[in-house]
């Protein structure tokens, strides 16, 4: 009992600190949500759900809204397709796997603005040289490639966390199932589809979660590459809330946004949860 309590102290001020970085804001913006406060009218009149009802209504914010659910399914499908790939490749054994290592776990290290920046020179459409390469196409200012540019320079970036966490399930994996499948008659890719794949699915889903609410909430790569644009064919929901509260000075209708968005990902890792301790 004593060493336990001990933990619990030595633990306090930690949970402290976090409580009134991550609480408090959280708070905050939850209260705002229920009022009319702007920067330019500080009313902090009680108005309900006013603002949730506005929200909904808001055709823009709808709009944002189905943009980042087709941009949470593209970047997170393919992130974790080749990341999958890439840990099946990096399990086997080959030479200069430690050079192999530090290939795939160098986008992982730049920060997301310094990506956006060197994928804006590369697509650049009259310096980049994948621009050139392809006939001076400009990936980030036509409506038809956008989106699609900013996932692809998304998922190039992200690929490299889901690689590493599904190599150190593949590591983790009992070897007994799969010799045992072998010895039957399975060739590797039914031992991979009728083993491997249902002994990692704990690991699958813990990183479809995880991915989903880093897709959910991207700002940095679109703020960095698009500004939204062009028109408001990559106008993410975090981008829109942000550009709310920011430029339209609108806080309490931001917050309002923002908690419903948090909603959203709260439903989704439900669905997630049942999935994974579903028998």
């Amino acid at each position: 009992m004593g060493e336990r309590w001990t933990a619990r102290l030595l633990a306090l001020p930690g949970l402290l600190v976090l409580g009134a970085v991550v609480g408090f804001p959280l708070l905050y913006a939850l209260l705002l949500s229920f009022t009319g406060y702007t920067f330019l009218r500080p009313d902090f009149t009680f108005r309900g759900l006013t603002r949730y009802h506005e929200a909904l209504r808001d055709p823009y914010f709808l709009h944002a809204l189905g943009l980042a659910a087709l941009y949470v399914g593209l970047t997170v499908g393919l992130t974790l397709a080749l990341g999958l790939l890439l840990a099946v490749l990096l399990h086997q054994n080959f030479p200069l796997k430690g050079f192999h290592y530090f290939a795939v776990s160098l986008p992982m290290l730049i920060a997301p603005v310094g990506v956006g920046l060197i994928w804006k020179m590369i697509l650049h459409p009259e310096l980049g040289i994948l621009a050139y390469l392809v006939g001076g196409v400009d990936f980030f200012g036509d409506g038809r490639y956008a989106l699609a540019s900013l996932a692809l320079v998304d998922v190039w970036q992200q690929v490299s966390f889901s690689a590493l966490v599904l190599l150190a399930g593949l590591r983790s994996l009992p070897r007994e199932p799969l010799e045992a499948a072998y010895v039957d008659g399975a060739t590797p890719w039914q031992a991979f589809l009728r083993v491997t794949l249902p002994l990692l699915r704990p690991v699958l889903l813990a990183l479809l979660v995880l991915q989903t609410l880093v897709e959910a909430r991207t700002y940095d790569l679109v703020y960095v590459l698009t500004r939204g644009g062009p028109g408001s064919a990559t106008d993410l929901v975090s981008y829109y809330i942000y550009r709310k509260a920011f430029l339209g000075l609108d806080l309490s209708g931001a917050s309002a946004m923002g908690y419903l968005l948090l909603l959203l990902s709260m439903v989704l890792v439900v669905a997630y949860y049942r999935l994974l301790t579903r028998s």
